[in-house]
Formats: structure tokens, sequence, C-alpha cells
């Protein structure tokens, strides 16, 4: 069983979030330190798969994650904010400008599970929609959506071609029935 943040470490995260991108451009004092001091839970020295996503008048400015659980959630944060704001390659970089009107999400992974299923219709009746973050693999094919992304894809087909297309596969591979699919749950905390 995944054990669950607090919101008061979950703030500090988001605040975290935020100040290592800020300190991306002040190139000065080191206030992560103070929150670091902060944490009220051991938890945030857990490894657990992490995503950071920006958004900037509701639409998509940066996401960089890691599914694995490679790196502790606070490490995790601080690396994955700067690098959806400057290393995100499908945008420029995050401008200083941008960053008022930028929100900022912290996405805390579940361990992914392996879903087995006999073929198609097996398994989207496998899938949670608006609850599962879900990843295919293929030979060296990969790609994973948050569960965030039901919201705009709320069709099980739908979602499953966008992410087959996502992962360099052709949109209908996905009916072969021999991609591997696992999924995993978040815990959300998102600036207001």
């Amino acid at each position: 069983m995944t054990k669950e943040i607090s919101k008061s470490d979950g703030i500090l995260l988001l605040e975290l979030a935020r100040q290592s991108i800020i300190q991306e451009f002040q190139n000065k004092g080191n206030k992560l330190k103070s929150l670091k001091d902060k944490a009220s839970s051991l938890i945030l020295e857990e490894n657990r798969g992490i995503f950071v996503t920006l958004h900037k008048n509701r639409r998509l400015r940066g996401c960089i994650g890691n599914i694995e659980p490679v790196k502790n959630i606070f490490q995790g944060v601080l690396d994955n904010a700067k690098n959806a704001a400057f290393s995100d390659t499908r945008f420029s970089p995050l401008s200083l400008e941008e960053l008022d009107e930028t929100i900022i999400e912290v996405s805390i992974l579940t361990q992914p599970e392996n879903i087995y299923y006999t073929d198609s219709r097996d398994l989207i009746t496998k899938l949670k929609p608006g609850i599962d973050g879900v990843i295919i693999k293929k030979d060296y094919n990969s790609a994973t959506f948050l569960p965030q992304v039901w919201e705009q894809l709320k069709d099980p087909e739908i979602f499953l071609k966008h992410l087959c297309t996502k992962a360099g596969l052709p949109p209908d591979d996905w009916k072969s029935g021999d991609l591997d699919v696992a999924t995993y749950q978040i815990q959300l905390f998102e600036e207001s």
C-alpha cells in the first residue's frame, strides 16, 4: 500500500517546484534547503515516480517526470520542475514573465502494475478513465499519459490511439493485443 502525502507536505512540494524554477532565474540565495527543513514527513525521502506539469492559460506549458521510483520525492520534484520549465522539447524555455501566469501541478505516482488482457475489448474494460495513468510499451517504443489526460480524451479508444501516437506507434496498434500495458494512480497537488 502506497503511503499518502499530507496536504501540508503537498503544499510544500508545490512551493519547492516553484522555488526551483525561480532559483534558475535568480541564480542566488537558496531557499530550497529551508523548504526541505520544513518537511513534516519522512515520506518525502521515499523514492517514487513523480511528474511536474506546468499550465499557462489552462494549456499545457511543460511536463517532465519519471515513472520509475529513481529519486526521492523531494529531489524528484526539484529536478522535474526545472526540467518541465526549461527542458521540455515541445516548448521553448519558460520565461520569467510567464512564471506568474503558470500553474504548477505535482503528481506522485503509485508503483505501476501490469495489465494482462486478451484483446482490445478486454483492455478497455480494465482501464479506469480518470483514475488510471497508462503506460504502453512495444519493442523500444513507450509512452505514458497521466490520469489528468482523461479530461481531454474521455473515450478509451481515442485515449489509446493518442497514446500509441505519442509512443511513435501506429494509432490503432493498441488493437493488436501485443502491447505491454501498465497502469498507476497518482496523488495530485495543484496550485490554486
